[in-house]
């Protein structure tokens, strides 16, 4: 997984995706904190996972249920 999560990917799911992958965004420094990103499930299309749970690279990770290592 190139870019953002570089250095990062066994521990973050494959079906992760975000805006930025398919282009190039700028951050919003009028937002507290600033967001650049808007993430999604590979797997069910929306910011919720299988297990009903937010999509974002802090709660993507091992433990979860429907972590893949590999998609």
């Amino acid at each position: 997984m190139p870019g953002q999560f570089e250095g990062q990917e066994p521990h973050v799911c494959h079906c992760l995706r975000w805006k930025s992958l398919f282009y190039e965004s700028v951050p919003n420094p009028t937002l507290s904190p600033p967001i650049d990103d808007n993430y999604w499930c590979a797997l069910t299309q929306r910011i919720l996972g299988p297990d009903d749970g937010l999509v974002e690279p802090e709660s993507c990770t091992l433990g979860r249920s429907c972590f893949q290592k590999d998609f």
